[in-house]
This record gives structure tokens, sequence and C-alpha cells, in this order.
């Protein structure tokens, strides 16, 4: 497959490429995929509302990049939300003839020309907006909420007017593309995100390299679980079922909860909460795991299990979102639907047993992975570019 930043069109001239994307303030699963974006378009800039260079790769941080430099806003960014369309609206992206938003709020709203080409890769409609679940709880404190339910309002309808923008949707999961269509009422291709299947392949952001304090997994066997520690990602539901199982867990990641679960867990030397890992420390802890436990529910895609799936190890997720495309009962892992803590906490044993029955087999659940690698990911979506491309020139005689 060729790597170009032209789309392989079939012109002597070379569309001029650019990348929207919301934030870039830290490097998760929405940086991994652009990441892929960034490999089929190498001289694309990219235009971003924050940016903080120092929490990603030298991949995002050797490209051009336009951000927001307005300091008041960088510091109460959360505060400031509503007037976030107005800072893309007012990127100036005439000189492209292709734009590539990668959205999960508002790169997806860019003003563009009728010549120019724009595709939009959306993770999901703002949860925020539509009463799913989000990181921050504080904007349903008392003293918040009537201001927030007031600019809501006046968001929503942003954001619908937003979602007619680009040419053509692309999104992650048939999950999202449910939302796109009920909220937007437009359909949208199901391209999966990517998935690095070379372990061995990883980048480090500039405070992975100066880490100093390696993650040192437990003796086997343990359980663990990986994500931002917020909330809404129910981390603090495994940690209570483990403290009453007294069976081993490492729980990976840093957010707004950390210090919460750490008091959680403090009295039991059986957990261990190490807050942010390397890309190798995560590896390694992951192959040697005896299952990933992923209690999120509705996420919109969810590239944490397939991460564990990718070493080998079964999962265990809510029966909900993205992990109902990726998970197969009996084969890669199983599902549970109960919150209620003894509930769970029977999933986890039967979950157990399977394992120690041998249920999973290693083989089978690596090879589930193959269908979300990068690779797979960078073809489906370079042909998309080039096909609706061509078709716009043909369109509009270009």
């Amino acid at each position: 497959m060729k790597n170009t930043s032209d789309a392989s069109t079939n012109t002597n001239k070379k569309p001029k490429i650019a990348i929207v994307h919301d934030y870039l303030l830290q490097y998760g699963g929405a940086e991994k995929t652009l990441e892929a974006i960034l490999e089929l378009f190498p001289n694309a800039p990219i235009y971003t509302g924050l940016y903080a260079p120092k929490n990603l790769p030298e991949t995002i941080t050797k490209r051009k990049v336009y951000s927001l430099k307005n300091p008041l806003v960088r510091a109460f960014s959360k505060h400031f939300t509503f007037i976030m369309p107005m800072i893309f609206e007012n990127f100036d992206l005439t000189k492209y003839d292709i734009v590539i938003s990668d959205s999960s709020a508002w790169a997806k709203g860019v003003i563009t020309q009728p010549d120019q080409l724009h595709i939009s890769y959306i993770h999901t409609p703002p949860r925020f907006l539509y009463k799913y679940s989000v990181e921050s709880p504080k904007r349903f404190k008392w003293y918040y909420k009537p201001i927030v339910a007031v600019l809501d309002h006046f968001l929503r309808i942003w954001d619908y007017c937003a979602g007619q923008r680009p040419d053509y949707l692309l999104t992650n999961s048939q999950t999202t593309a449910a939302r796109i269509n009920k909220f937007y009422g437009r359909e949208a291709r199901v391209v999966h995100p990517p998935v690095e299947a070379d372990l061995a392949k990883t980048t480090a952001t500039e405070q992975e390299k100066n880490a100093t304090k390696p993650a040192k997994a437990m003796q086997a066997p343990y359980f663990c679980s990986l994500g931002r520690l917020a909330a809404y990602k129910n981390t603090h539901l495994l940690v209570q079922a483990f403290n009453l199982l007294g069976w081993d867990l490492i729980v990976m990641g840093t957010g707004p909860e950390e210090r919460k679960l750490k008091k959680l867990a403090q009295n039991n030397p059986k957990i261990k909460i190490t807050g942010r890992v390397t890309e190798e420390q995560k590896n390694q802890i992951l192959a040697g795991c005896k299952g990933l436990i992923f209690p999120v529910v509705e996420e919109d895609w969810g590239i944490v299990p397939l991460e564990a799936m990718s070493h080998g190890k079964p999962v265990l997720a809510h029966k909900s979102g993205g992990a109902t495309e990726t998970v197969k009962a009996g084969v890669t892992g199983m599902f549970f639907e109960s919150l209620e803590l003894e509930d769970f906490i029977n999933s986890i044993k039967i979950f157990n047993q399977n394992i120690e029955e041998d249920l999973y087999k290693e083989e089978k659940i690596k090879q589930s992975v193959g269908n979300f690698s990068k690779e797979t990911f960078k073809q489906e979506f370079l042909e998309f570019v080039k096909e609706k491309y061509r078709l716009h020139k043909e369109e509009n005689q270009i």
C-alpha cells in the first residue's frame, strides 16, 4: 500500500490535506487513531483546540500543529467549553482541498467551502450533551446545573448543525453509528479503530521517557484493568469487588479518581494502583495477567479489550457499547450486565472458573484481533478517502 499524502489521485495536482482533532492533551485511543491517519498523510498539518506536546509522542509532535494560544482559556478549558464551537469555526482551512476531522465534539464543525471535501471520523456525538456518562461529575453539581442546562440546549443545536457539515461520516463502531443516526439523522460508515498488532513497536510520550518508577507487576495469577480513572469507568466497583474477593488485581491508569481508588485499596496489599504506565509496562502487565476486566457501560468503542486480547487474554466486559462488537462470549471472554456489587462478584467468579477450566484459547483470542489491525484500518480509511475525492472532483468538475 502506497504511503502518500495525495490520496493516490489520478491527477498531477496533489490535493492539500489538513487534519482537525478536538484536543491534543493526552495520549489515548483517539490519538492512536489520529496517528494512523497521520501515517497516511505525512504532509498534513494538524488543527486542534488545545495542545500539550509533553503528553504526546513524537509521531504527533513532529507535525505542524495549529492550536488555541489564549492562556486563560487553556487554563480553564472545562469552564469555557461553550466557546469551543467559535474556535473551530474560525480556523482558516480555505487553502486545503481535503479536510479530515477526527472528532468526538468540535472538530466536525469546522467551516469548509463547497469545492472542499470534508470527511469526518466521529468517535461519538458529545457524550455530555446526550446524557451519556462522562469523566467529570462537576457539571452535575446543583450550582452548575441551571447554567449548564441552558448552555447544553444551545450546544445541542450547534452540534446537530455541525453534524451536517461534513460531506461524509466515518465512525468507530455500530454503537456509535446508531447514535449518529439518532442525533444527526445521517448514516456513517464503520471503520474500526486500529490496534497495534506488533507490540514491539510502541511509541513513548516525553513523560513516559522520563518516568523513573517502573510499574512492577505482581506474581501471577492476577487480573487487571486499564484506562483513565474516571467515575463513569466503574473502576471503584472493581476495587470494591476485589477487596471482598481477596484476589490480586492491578489497575493501570491515571485520572481524577486515582486518589479515591488508592484510598479504597490502601488496606489491601493484593490490589496495586499503578498510576501512569509506559507502553512497555502496560504490555508486560497485560501479557502476565489471567484476564482483563472492563466494567465500562456504553463505551463508544473501547480499544482496551482488544489490547488485552492481542496478548491472548480473555476479557470480562459489561454487555453494552463497543465491547459487544469485539468480545465474543465463550471464545474471547464473557459479559456481565448487573452493576450490583454481589452480582458483579459472581460474574468475576464465573469468569475465573472459565479461565481455570481453559475455556478461552490463547491462539483463538489473538486471531480474533486480526480484523482490527492498524493496516486494516489504514487500507479501509485510505480507500474511502480516495473514492470520495474522486466522486467529489467529478461532481464539482475539478
